[in-house]
């Protein structure tokens, strides 16, 4: 693919973060109270951006919005994306100018015990959040984020680029697939003829401290081991795009940038770390267990077990080279910085100091 045209003010293009466009700038976050949604309204408030969140509450005891004060400094709406009447009436009062649609049933397994609340809140939730933006006059970006579970998986070997088929065979995936084919219809019938600029944005798997979901790879490593109990997977040999959460919040927060000055470029982008870091899950647990210096036993669930892909890569190619964004944590450096995360807030750390002292340390990877 050859790059396009630089953002107007740059020699190509920038991959940093950029605390002059987001300075002042009035953004919604949608499912702010969320382990990403969380990391990324923190980054936000860091960079002096005028922040609505709306969401619902945490869905975990503890949560890192509420461990790291992530509603300090910020208009924070408790809502239900599925409320398109609430969700409009806080938007258009606090008349934004970026969008980042965040909020979602994220979970594969929830999703076959409740496939309606699934496609509602994914699939109408995105809807109502694109519903919302039409209705406010200063929009003018809008990122929502899917996931790498779009696509039709094939257990192909190689990586998924930006057009490969949409699909998924289990609620969650398909509702997200779902969600890519609406995005594009708001885009193409509405918005793009209304000046707004919008865009999908697809991960993997995002590893990183305070996150205590249930039924989430790392959160159940260290409950296990702090329990001391035996770790029981599903899936020890599946293969995932591991990725630091900083990676794809910083691909959003820059894709959001360019698509202020281009855009053209709005579609849809995957946001990936390269193939030497899709581990198997039980390479995960053996050293995250190391670097927690405990013993990393597990054991494969019996029983019949819903379908999942065990096999799935995202190719960040388009990314890599419109955006100038790539990946600055390995999975090595990930699983040490989630070791470091933990312990050091067992022992005591305020959350928040340890959240804002990884940002920082991102930022000056990207920096050099």
């Amino acid at each position: 693919m050859t790059p396009g045209p630089a953002v107007p003010g740059t020699e190509g293009p920038s991959s940093r973060v950029d605390e002059a466009f987001w300075s002042g700038r009035r953004v919604l976050v949608t499912g702010h109270t969320g382990f990403k949604g969380s990391w990324l309204t923190a980054w936000l408030r860091r960079l002096g951006a005028e922040v609505l969140g709306y969401s619902l509450p945490p869905a975990t005891d503890p949560s890192l919005f509420e461990v790291a004060g992530v509603a300090e400094g910020i208009t924070h709406v408790e809502g239900d994306v599925r409320d398109l009447g609430a969700l409009t009436a806080a938007a258009t009062a606090f008349r934004p100018e970026v969008v980042l649609h965040l909020a979602a049933q994220s979970l594969v397994r929830p999703s076959y015990d409740d496939p309606v609340s699934t496609y509602a809140v994914n699939v109408m939730g995105t809807v109502h959040v694109l519903e919302a933006a039409r209705a406010c006059p200063d929009v003018r970006v809008v990122v929502v984020v899917t996931s790498d579970k779009c696509f039709e998986n094939k257990e192909w070997v190689w990586p998924y680029r930006e057009g490969e088929a949409l699909g998924g065979r289990d609620p969650y995936s398909n509702s997200k697939a779902c969600a890519e084919l609406v995005t594009s219809a708001y885009r193409d019938s509405f918005l793009s003829e209304a000046g707004i600029a919008v865009a999908t944005a697809r991960a993997g798997n995002v590893l990183g401290g305070g996150d205590w979901a249930q039924d989430r790879l790392v959160p159940d490593i260290v409950r296990s081991i702090i329990a001391g109990t035996p770790l029981v997977l599903r899936y020890p040999d599946a293969i995932r795009p591991w990725q630091h959460v900083l990676d794809p919040l910083g691909g959003y927060m820059v894709l959001a940038q360019h698509l202020w000055e281009r855009p053209d470029i709005a579609g849809a982008w995957n946001f990936a770390p390269g193939n030497e870091e899709g581990w198997p899950v039980r390479r995960i647990v053996r050293r995250l267990a190391e670097l927690l210096d405990r013993p990393g036993e597990w054991s494969r669930q019996e029983g019949p077990i819903p379908h999942e892909a065990g096999y799935l890569r995202l190719d960040a190619s388009k990314a890599r080279a419109l955006l100038g964004w790539r990946p600055r944590f390995g999975i090595d450096e990930t699983l040490g910085l989630i070791a470091e995360w933990h312990t050091g807030f067992a022992a005591g750390r305020p959350a928040a100091e340890l959240v804002d002292r990884e940002i920082a340390r991102y930022e000056g990877l990207v920096a050099r």
